[in-house]
Formats: C-alpha cells, sequence, structure tokens
C-alpha cells in the first residue's frame, strides 16, 4: 500500500502538539557516574544496577549524589530477568516523594507509571507488564519531580502467565461471542486457572482486520480482568477502566490486525476470587479510548516535532489533525542521522493500526505497516543512507483512524539474527598459505603472504580471537593443518564465526563418477607434505558447531569443494575458480590471488556498503562479484587437458541468508571536532 502525502503550500508539519509528549528514553540515557543507596532489606544491597527478586522489598533512598536523568530526577537502577508471555508488577512507594517508575528491556518493552491507577489516588507508581521477549529488564526508581530526595520502596510481584494460557490450553467448551452481544457468566471451582491461581473463562470471536472492539467486562463480586489475544502473537489487557475514577470494571478498546479467531478472557485481578460477571463486546468504532498517561513537562517534545535517536514520544492522532491524500490522520516528526546509522521506527497502539512512512534529507520514502511478529504495530528497521534531516510520519493503516500511540526512533542491532551477533574477537580462523613447497611443487609468489596479511587485517580491526593459527610454507603440513583445525574448532562457539583460508596450488584427481563428483574428479587443496581433499574438508567441516562456517580457497579448482562442504546449515563457501578452471596469481595487488587480496579488504571494511560496521553475507558476495568483473574479467584460465577461458569466482552460500553476519566491524572513532 504506498501512502502519498498531502499536497500543500507548506511543507507537511505537525499544526498542534497537543496531546503529543516526550516519554523518557527507550534506553535509559546517558547519566552522570555517582553513588547509589544502599538497600536496607534480605536482598542483595541495591549498589549499581542491583538485581531483584519476586517477594522481597528493596529499601532504598533517592538522595543528592545519585545518578540523574536528563532532566533533573535522581535514579536507582534494578535488574531482573524475565520470560516472554510472563507478567510482572513492580511497586514503588514513598512518603518522601512522588514515585516515578521508568522499565525498560527486550522486545521493545518500555513503559512509564507515575500514578498507580488502582491505588484510589495515592502518589504511589505501579507499572504491571507481560514481557514480549526473554531478557533482562532495567527499572529505574524515580520521582516525579527533578530533585524530589526521600526513601522508597520497590516490590516485584510474582511472574504469571497472564493475561491468557496458551493456545493449546484452550478448553472445547469455550464459548463463542459476537459483536453486540453481552454474556453473564461466573468465575468459581471447576473453572480454568492461571499459573498464578485466578480463574478464567475463555470466549471465542471471529473477528477481521481493522475492526474495532470495546470489550467490558463487570463484576460485583470482584476486581474484573479483561484479555484478548489472536493471529500473529497480538494480545492486549485492562485492570481498571481508566476513564472510570475509582473505578474496578475492566474496558478495552482494541483494533484488530487481521481476520481470524480471537479469544477474550475474562478473569480477576487477584488469585482465587469468585463470583458473577457480565462480559460484553460492543462496536468500538468511535469509541473513545483511554487517555495516554501524564508525562511529565520537562518530557515534552520541541514545538516543531524535533526528536532524538534514543528517544520516545507518546501522542494522539484526532479529528483536526493533518492528513494524507489517501485520508489517514498523520503527525509528523523530524530527527537528525548520519550516513550508516541502524535504526529502528517503531509505533504501537492499541487503538488503530499502526503505519509509518520514513523520509531521507533527498526526499526517497519508506514505508512499514506491520512488525515482523504480525501484530498491528509498525516496526522499520534500516541503515541511513545520508547525513542530514530525516522525516517520520505516524499515521494509521485505514483513513479515519484515531486514539494513542507511542512512537520511538532508537539505535538498532539489525534483524534478530543480526542483534545477536556479538562484536569483538569473534572470528576464529585457521589460515594457510603455501609459497615454498620445497620443490615439490613450483613456487608461487606472495600465498604466504596472504594468510599473514589476512590476519593482520582481521587482528587490526579486532575482529580474530587469540585461538587463530596461521601455518605457512614448512608449517602448512597436512597434519598441522588437521591439528590446527581441531584446536581452533574446539576453541570456536555457537555465536562465533569460524574461517578455513587456504591460498596456494590446488589439485585434480581421478575418482569415482557420483552426485558429488558428477566429472569423476575429486579436487583437493596442495599443502606442504600431501593434500587434504573435498571429502577430507567435507569431514573437518562437519565437527564445527559454531554460528557461521567459512570456507576459502583460493587455489586452481577450489570450486569443486562447493557440493561437498556446502550442505549443511551455517557454511558458505568462496572459491577462486570453477572446478576444472585454475586460479591466477594477482601481482598487480602483490598478492597470491585475486580472492585473498579481495577477502582481507571486504572483511576489514569495504564490503560494508551501508556503512552500518556490519560486513554480512550479501554484501560480502556483491563486494566480491563486483570486484571480480571489474578486475579479473580477462585473467586467463584452463583445464588440466589444456581447454581455455577465464577465471570465474564461485560463490556458494547454502543456507546463510543475505543478511547474515559475517563480522561484526568496531564502531567508527570520531574526532572531538566532528571530523
Amino acid at each position: 500500500m504506498l501512502k502519498t502525502i498531502l499536497a500543500a503550500t507548506t511543507a507537511l508539519t505537525l499544526v498542534s502538539m497537543v496531546g503529543v509528549v516526550s516519554a523518557q528514553e527507550l534506553t535509559p540515557p546517558q547519566r552522570p557516574v555517582g553513588s547509589r543507596p544502599a538497600a536496607q532489606s534480605s536482598a542483595p544491597a541495591a549498589q549499581g544496577a542491583a538485581s531483584l527478586t519476586s517477594g522481597r522489598p528493596v529499601r532504598g533512598q533517592l538522595a543528592r549524589g545519585d545518578d540523574t536523568l536528563e532532566s533533573g530526577e535522581y535514579a536507582d537502577e534494578f535488574t531482573f530477568p524475565v520470560r516472554r508471555g510472563q507478567t510482572y508488577e513492580l511497586t514503588l512507594s514513598s512518603s518522601a516523594f512522588d514515585p516515578y517508575l521508568l522499565v525498560r528491556g527486550p522486545g521493545g518493552l518500555s513503559e512509564d507509571n507515575d500514578d498507580d491507577p488502582a491505588a484510589r489516588g495515592s502518589h504511589d507508581s505501579r507499572v504491571r507488564f507481560t514481557a514480549p521477549a526473554d531478557g533482562q529488564v532495567e527499572a529505574s526508581a524515580t520521582s516525579y519531580q527533578p530533585g524530589e530526595t526521600g526513601a522508597y520502596t520497590l516490590t516485584l510481584g510474582g511472574a504469571a502467565a497472564r493475561p491468557a494460557p496458551s493456545p493449546a490450553a484452550v478448553a472445547a467448551s469455550d464459548r463463542t461471542i459476537r459483536v453486540g452481544q453481552a454474556l453473564d457468566g461466573r468465575l468459581g471451582a471447576g473453572d480454568r486457572q492461571l499459573d498464578s491461581g485466578e480463574y478464567i473463562n475463555s470466549y471465542v470471536l471471529r473477528g477481521r482486520r481493522g475492526q474495532t472492539l470495546d470489550l467490558r467486562l463487570t463484576s460485583t463480586a470482584f476486581d474484573p480482568y479483561v484479555a484478548i489475544d489472536g493471529p500473529g502473537d497480538f494480545s492486549a489487557f485492562n485492570d481498571d477502566d481508566p476513564a472510570v475514577t475509582d473505578g474496578r470494571n475492566s474496558r478495552l478498546v482494541v483494533t484488530l490486525p487481521a481476520d481470524g479467531d480471537y479469544r477474550i478472557t475474562a478473569t480477576s485481578y487477584a488469585s482465587g476470587e469468585q463470583g458473577g460477571y457480565r462480559l460484553a463486546v460492543l462496536d468500538g468504532a468511535g469509541a473513545a479510548t483511554p487517555a495516554p498517561p501524564a508525562v511529565r513537562p520537562s518530557e515534552r517534545a520541541s514545538a516543531n516535532g524535533g526528536i532524538t535517536i534514543g528517544q520516545t514520544v507518546s501522542g494522539s492522532l484526532d479529528a483536526g489533525d493533518d492528513t494524507l491524500d489517501s485520508g489517514e490522520y498523520v503527525d509528523n516528526f523530524r530527527f537528525t542521522g548520519r550516513r550508516g546509522q541502524r535504526v529502528a521506527v517503531e509505533l504501537t497502539s492499541s487503538a488503530f493500526d499502526a503505519y509509518t512512512i520514513l523520509r531521507t534529507p533527498s526526499g526517497e520514502q519508506q514505508e512499514n505497516d506491520d512488525a515482523r511478529d504480525g501484530g498491528h504495530d509498525s516496526r522499520l528497521d534500516t541503515v541511513l543512507a545520508e547525513d542530514g534531516e530525516y522525516e517520520v510520519m505516524v499515521t494509521s493503516y485505514a483513513p479515519g483512524e484515531t486514539g494513542s500511540y507511542r512512537f520511538s526512533v532508537s539505535p538498532s542491532l539489525g534483524s534478530p539474527r543480526q542483534a545477536s551477533v556479538q562484536g569483538g574477537a569473534r572470528v576464529f580462523a585457521v589460515m594457510v598459505g603455501v609459497s615454498d613447497y620445497g620443490g615439490a611443487q613450483s613456487p608461487l609468489d606472495f600465498t604466504d603472504e596472504d594468510a599473514r596479511k589476512l590476519a593482520e587485517t582481521l587482528r587490526t580491526d579486532g575482529s580474530l580471537n587469540d585461538a587463530s593459527v596461521v601455518l605457512t610454507n614448512a608449517e602448512a603440513t597436512v597434519a598441522g593443518v588437521r591439528r590446527a583445525f581441531a584446536r581452533v574448532a574446539a576453541e570456536a562457539g555457537p555465536e562465533d564465526t569460524f574461517l578455513f583460508f587456504f591460498s596456494g596450488h590446488g589439485d585434480q584427481s581421478e575418482a569415482q563418477i557420483s552426485g558429488l563428483e558428477p566429472d569423476g574428479k575429486s579436487e583437493s587443496i596442495v599443502l606442504r607434505d600431501g593434500e587434504i581433499s573435498d571429502s577430507d574438508m567435507a569431514g573437518l567441516f562437519g565437527s564445527l558447531r559454531t554460528r557461521l562456517s567459512l570456507l576459502v580457497l583460493d587455489s586452481c579448482f577450489s570450486g569443486g569443494f562447493a557440493r561437498n562442504v556446502v550442505d549443511r546449515p551455517g557454511v558458505m563457501g568462496l572459491f577462486s575458480s570453477e572446478e576444472d578452471l585454475t586460479s591466477a596469481v594477482a601481482d598487480k595487488f602483490q598478492a597470491g590471488g585475486y580472492l585473498s587480496h579481495f577477502l582481507r579488504t571486504g572483511m576489514g571494511g569495504e564490503a560494508d556498503g551501508d556503512g552500518d560496521r556490519l560486513v554480512t553475507a550479501g554484501e560480502l558476495t556483491t563486494y566480491l562479484r563486483r570486484q571480480f568483473r571489474d578486475q579479473v574479467e580477462n585473467v586467463e584460465s584452463e583445464t588440466q587437458d589444456g581447454q581455455r577461458n577465464y577465471q570465474n569466482l564461485v560463490i556458494d552460500r547454502g543456507g546463510v541468508q543475505v543478511d547474515d553476519v559475517i563480522v561484526r566491524l568496531p564502531a567508527l572513532q570520531i574526532a572531538a571536532n566532528g571530523g
């Protein structure tokens, strides 16, 4: 769906910032180093980022000298692990200051709270959330106003599998419900229960994409809690209707992300509560959605919609906002970025189907409807292509949709696979180069230097692990290479990259015709005292248990190794020539081979086409093909029996995807003067 911007005499800008205010940064802001109060409880002392344990309150103190937020509030930080789908509750109470909680964690978790909506006028803060992913959560205990100090108590509630059981646990007796229908029910003994003890009744509703529902659960017998989940891991839940002061009834307004069956769960806030209730499912079109939570004046966005990378803002699409040509309301934000920065533009809303449009300084446009998890939130992960001011339009998928949202532009490590790739010395390599064959083979120029130079490049950029081995000339025996391979492979773990590199002679020998050798010839690399064949190499690579394994051979006939070795997930092969053709020495680059030279420059950073400091399999492939096209196009090659052709690069990615990371380069150091 391509959206176009409303033509006007002036650029599309946010006319009014009413209802659009900034929240704390998605990741905790840079804070000055300061001392922290000691916790006074049976839990470990709350120093640094102290750990929280469920059910064990921590008593601390906000005081001068503590770390501070950018807006001036003192803050103490705590961490605790979470599991996807589990629900957690943090409560911060104090009689000395107005408590405020900030919660940040995996899967884009970002929650702020000033006053506990269920505490009937109290200033204490409570955040209840369901973890979107496994990982570590950071919670900041702080105050509403800058400079407030005093004692506090922070409590982590136990995790419960709320809001509903897994789909496999849905009973065949679940009742159906339709829009416009109200059903009476009762929670009590004999009903299914959550892990945390609450009774539940479930109802199935057939919904359609873009449909808005107004779910209402009322009871005089217990504190109601309503939840809904459905296609694409969609889920939402509510304890107390925020539009009703001092009320306990639950109300939830949601827009469905897809066609399909949705499960509505009626349960209670506390475990073991019983009694009668009424569940109503109303048409939510035009229903008033809860107002976004109040945030501090110090967090308001700039008047022209300017934000910084790392900032989260809350806002609302409303009638009277600017519109796109196709009728959707839109809010406009701007941020300044640099080429090569990878950012995630994220828009979440339970009121409408989120849609974001990103415009580059030169006017190019990227759009995103749904995040990768299949929900109706929007997430656009991209590498900025140029320096300058970027524009983001926050809008909806369908015309006329309104409601509150949260929006952020934050630093990103890329796709989930890319984000899991650690930087640093994660390349475990065996690098072999043979120039001097001791008279057994003709000598080669520079091939031993190929191995040394590659090691130097990877070591300089910090990616080469100390367990790596370089073997040249007399060291490069068959037994020596096998021992080095086994030793380095044993050190490399499941998060690492393994690289076997060889520059030297290659050979072919007669073999039985088979699926692996359709030409009846086996290929090998020639070492100082013997050879390692393609089938031998397959056995060596079969012992690896690394994230990604790379076989790079700059030798005659090397392309024949592809069928034998690149036969399992995570293995990629780079070969200097096709399986029946020779490879040439790259004298013009003072290298033993063209592949050796361009592999070194590519992994050193030249293959990083988008500047994000990741060299991916796709980028390295593109870089090598381009260099061979420009530099090796007319280099002659021949078969064993004298047929002549030209040298051609062979790349087999197998199951390695184009965005899989070969190496994460260190961040560029920027001089203090900006140069």
